[in-house]
């Protein structure tokens, strides 16, 4: 029988990146926007749903993820929104109902604000708060109803959500790993972010796509233990859909593969995945579940 963190961990880990330890983070540049992709990619309106599976296949549960413009005078202002719900005979070992809420404004789309409440097994709950002031770099975080931690960086950050929605906006390229600065376990950390060579995925819910596998790499544990690389599989199109996300961990391995997308800005991407790369030419096209 896995354990209580361990349980979670195959629900959670999906987000939680590793530590690269052969990539030199401080002499790597800061992740560039790329305007054509944050203009449909990163606007609001956009949903996501995936079916979150164990090695071999079984469904473990779903994640729903959400990002939708919030009404204020910038015009800014996003919320990030996510919620990781048990499925099948999970609920019966270990349920979870987890939701984490982030607000992020500006043209970075850094965070403002981040909250989590968390309701697993048969009797825990408790609720997580961080305020960021990227102006000054003060942080205040506390759980529950304690009293409040106030720390201090040096640079804007984001946290672990969007650092995952920004990533997506980037200008990627194989040769040339960059760093998303990112707060977690008290410190800001630099997050390695490697490029790998195009794929193939047949068979997603948007069709045969070719994607780009993406690899950011951590040195923290954030809110839960992981173990081992995580790869995220965007779309190489103008959406940059993140269509899957595999994760290595303690015990066989974790797939979220996405089943369900709207976007209103995201239009017919069909034309930009008829040809085939030279890269999976050379290779086997990945399908579902690989």
């Amino acid at each position: 029988m896995l354990q209580p963190q361990n349980r979670c961990l195959l629900l959670f880990s999906i987000f939680w990146f590793v530590l690269s330890h052969s990539t030199q983070a401080f002499s790597l540049p800061l992740g560039e926007i790329d305007e054509e992709k944050f203009s449909v990619a990163y606007q609001g309106g956009e949903s996501l749903v995936y079916k979150v599976s164990w090695t071999g296949g079984l469904k473990i549960g779903e994640l729903h993820m959400e990002m939708n413009r919030v009404d204020d005078e910038s015009g800014e202002r996003y919320e990030l929104r996510a919620r990781v719900k048990d499925s099948g005979l999970f609920h019966f070992f270990y349920p979870v109902d987890d939701t984490f809420i982030t607000i992020v404004e500006g043209e970075q789309r850094l965070p403002v604000s981040y909250y989590v409440r968390q309701k697993e097994g048969r009797s825990y709950e408790a609720t997580r708060e961080t305020h960021y002031d990227q102006q000054t770099g003060a942080i205040r975080y506390r759980k529950n109803e304690q009293d409040w931690q106030l720390y201090k960086v040096d640079g804007v950050t984001h946290n672990e959500f969007s650092s995952f929605f920004f990533t997506r906006v980037l200008q990627l390229d194989p040769e040339r790993p960059v760093i998303v600065p990112t707060f977690a376990d008290g410190k800001r950390h630099e997050v390695v972010v490697r490029t790998g060579v195009p794929k193939r995925i047949s068979d997603t819910v948007r069709g045969d796509v070719n994607v780009i596998p993406v690899t950011p790499v951590m040195e923290f544990k954030g809110l839960y233990d992981k173990d081992g690389d995580t790869v995220i599989w965007f779309t190489d199109d103008l959406c940059r859909i993140p269509v899957r996300i595999n994760s290595k961990i303690l015990i066989g391995s974790l797939t979220a593969e996405l089943v369900s997308y709207s976007n209103p800005l995201c239009v017919d991407q069909s034309h930009r995945h008829r040809e085939i790369p030279e890269p999976v030419l050379r290779e086997r096209e990945l399908g579902q579940g690989d």
